[in-house]
């Protein structure tokens, strides 16, 4: 890691005001730490993020079969009580104890750039930080651009050392493993490198207890394999791509969107408590947590997202570390662009990119 006591990361916004169309910008001062984890919550809304449970679709039986359990479990009268109800972990550590951006009720901004607003296109844009009109598609075609974790791994105090767990199966294309050289475990992907006792038990799940496999694995798989990495191999550098949400939302299934929410939560509040409980981790490492695309804000297109659907480009960030100052919930106008992500990532660990 360079020699660095604090790096300003510059965020450029547009214009607060329409006039002059003058370019402004957001300084973010952190402390670059030793360590960065990178999560992302594919298709996760703001609204939900901020304001929990959306009344109209927990009381609509079309996507909530169950809407009296549901309200029992994640409704409350205000939308601070709601999301502490939906992400207990989010809001009482994350959102006290770092910087949280996107809620869009204090105009507080995180949109993506690209045109498409879905997948493929948003994670090459967090992570090349840029847009590419010829990426228009979520097919697994080789992403050429390079990336920043590609980017990290080629520096020497990082080579071997970033890693990547994912749910989508399409990762090891957008991030181009094969000329990146990092390690992409996608999908129901097994390991087969130095397996400890408890990856050849996850290996094993994979392999016979998943009837069913579609493109997108089973996010606590992906969390086990992640972990399981983490505890074993101590990269400095590990992106867990987390994807249920998107495909609950795509079937209509507001009640299980909500659950699978609830569970990441409890998943990154346990790898917080692994990382603080870890020698080289503790007190070293930063979280930063965002998503590929907003969707749908009305109610009868929350389930998609697109370049025509109304929502489908407003997204959200967030982090927590020892060197990102405790500004919780950003409350004042401020806009935020997904591409400005690849450099925040490298600055987190003292790069730049």
């Amino acid at each position: 890691m360079k020699n660095i006591l604090t790096c300003i990361i510059v965020l450029a916004t547009l214009p607060i005001t329409q006039a002059g169309g003058w370019m402004t910008a957001q300084r973010i001062p952190v402390t670059p730490a030793k360590n960065l984890f990178i999560i992302t919550i594919d298709g996760f809304r703001w609204k939900e993020l901020f304001t929990g449970a959306d009344e109209a679709l927990i009381n609509n039986t079309k996507y909530t079969a169950d809407t009296s359990i549901m309200k029992m479990m994640y409704w409350a009268d205000t939308p601070e009580e709601r999301r502490k109800l939906l992400m207990p972990f989010f809001w009482n550590v994350i959102g006290k104890k770092g910087q949280v951006y996107g809620n869009r009720n204090n105009d507080s901004k995180v949109n993506v750039s690209n045109l498409y607003k879905f997948s493929y296109p948003g994670y090459n844009e967090i992570f090349t930080g840029r847009t590419d009109l010829f990426i228009s598609s979520n097919d697994k075609i080789i992403n050429n651009n390079t990336n920043v974790l590609e980017y990290l791994n080629g520096k020497e105090e990082f080579k071997g050392k970033v890693v990547a767990f994912t749910s989508w199966d399409v990762f090891p294309f957008i991030l181009n493993e094969e000329r990146s050289g990092i390690l992409v475990n996608s999908g129901y992907e097994n390991r087969e490198d130095n397996l400890s006792e408890n990856q050849s038990l996850i290996n094993t799940i994979q392999s016979e207890s998943i009837l069913e496999k579609g493109a997108t694995r089973y996010d606590q798989l992906t969390f086990l394999n992640a972990k399981e990495y983490l505890q074993h191999h101590k990269p400095r550098v590990a992106f867990i791509g987390l994807g249920e949400t998107d495909e609950f939302a795509h079937q209509g299934r507001y009640d299980l969107y909500l659950e699978q929410a609830n569970k990441i939560d409890k998943m990154i509040g346990e790898l917080w408590h692994w990382i603080q409980t870890t020698p080289g981790y503790k007190d070293n490492t930063t979280i930063l947590l965002t998503t590929d695309h907003g969707r749908g804000n009305k109610e009868s297109k929350w389930t998609s997202h697109s370049a025509f659907i109304n929502g489908s480009s407003q997204t959200w960030l967030a982090m927590i570390g020892p060197g990102v100052e405790p500004l919780g919930e950003i409350k004042k106008e401020s806009q935020l662009y997904q591409q400005q992500v690849a450099g925040l990532i490298a600055g987190l660990v003292g790069e730049e990119f």
